[in-house]
């Protein structure tokens, strides 16, 4: 058996979450991976299927994916080259350099980089690591269901799971995972923040909607242009996704309340989902009769987030009260 790069990370009950919403609320502590985040489960897969007799993986990223790419490829011992947006925060960059990758600046958003990456995957002979949109990615990512079902036992079902969502890979990771234990019935609420909602808008529209620009302070769930799999999810009668929007201030205030009440700093993508609960989502869509008014136990996936610490959250705060 290849070895893993990610951990069985913990399932923990929050008493505080759970007396807002008025039922058991789980969070999946995905910020305990040692990349910083769920990134490394897909990445970590995806490279071992890929790239273990590579010249070296190349990965754009204005972050998380980033550092799941160059950790597993200072595990595996081949080099790695990460594409990164000018948005990106110079602790971002110390800490992919720390992990010995190669950092390059291209671009203003995740999508600049990109195409800078597949280029340079072409010319050098890299192998190329997206950073949500391949099924590799998606089955990795599927593993932390698996391990929600052995922490929960055998006789607990969630009521529904909260994901936040930027390119959709975590969503089809979470979507595959829920099929892999035969969990299609459990909604799964897709959130975002206003400003890197490229999945909501394609939900609305009916199509894939590519945004004009990333204007949301969550840049991390920032691709200009949703998966086509997370897509064609949403549009499955056999699945219910419920695509929610917070602004930036309440995925802000969720990450405050979240270190507040659970000790955890994590960034504005992850603030997303936590959103759902602090600022009310969850109740609303149960008062709106989307979700069950008795809900089974809720299940957070607490993403994570390398991009964080507390000068950036000072920054954030400044910026948004500006």
């Amino acid at each position: 058996m290849a070895e893993v790069f990610h951990l069985n990370t913990p399932l923990l009950e929050s008493i505080n979450m759970s007396k807002r919403v008025g039922t058991n609320v789980y969070l999946k502590m995905e910020n305990t991976q040692p990349s910083g985040s769920f990134k490394i489960r897909g990445i970590g897969h995806l490279c071992q299927q890929l790239a273990r007799h590579s010249k070296g993986v190349i990965c754009s990223s204005g972050g998380n994916a980033g550092m799941a790419a160059a950790y597993a490829a200072q595990k595996m011992g081949v080099s790695a080259t990460i594409i990164v947006p000018s948005s990106t925060p110079p602790l971002v960059v110390q800490r992919l350099q720390d992990q010995g990758a190669t950092v390059k600046t291209v671009g203003k958003v995740w999508d600049d980089a990109n195409t800078e990456a597949l280029k340079l995957a072409e010319t050098e002979g890299l192998t190329y690591v997206p950073p949500f949109d391949h099924p590799l990615l998606w089955k990795g990512h599927a593993s932390m269901i698996a391990e929600v079902t052995a922490s929960l036992g055998p006789s607990v079902k969630p009521g529904a799971v909260v994901v936040s969502v930027g390119g959709g890979g975590l969503l089809c990771g979470v979507i595959q995972g829920l099929k892999d234990v035969g969990w299609t019935d459990v909604p799964i609420v897709a959130m975002e923040t206003v400003g890197a909602d490229c999945f909501n808008a394609a939900v609305k529209a009916g199509k894939l909607v590519t945004l004009d620009d990333i204007t949301s302070e969550a840049k991390c769930l920032g691709a200009k242009t949703a998966c086509k799999q997370a897509f064609d999810y949403s549009q499955s009668s056999e699945l219910t996704i419920i695509s929610e929007l917070v602004t930036d201030q309440q995925a802000l205030d969720a990450i405050q309340t979240f270190l507040d009440e659970e000790r955890v700093l994590v960034e504005m993508a992850c603030g997303a989902a936590l959103a759902a609960v602090y600022s009310g989502v969850i109740v609303r869509l149960q008062n709106e009769g989307r979700l069950p008014a008795l809900l089974g136990p809720l299940v957070v996936i607490v993403c994570g987030g390398s991009t964080i610490n507390m000068e950036q959250l000072t920054n954030l705060k400044h910026k948004l009260q500006s």
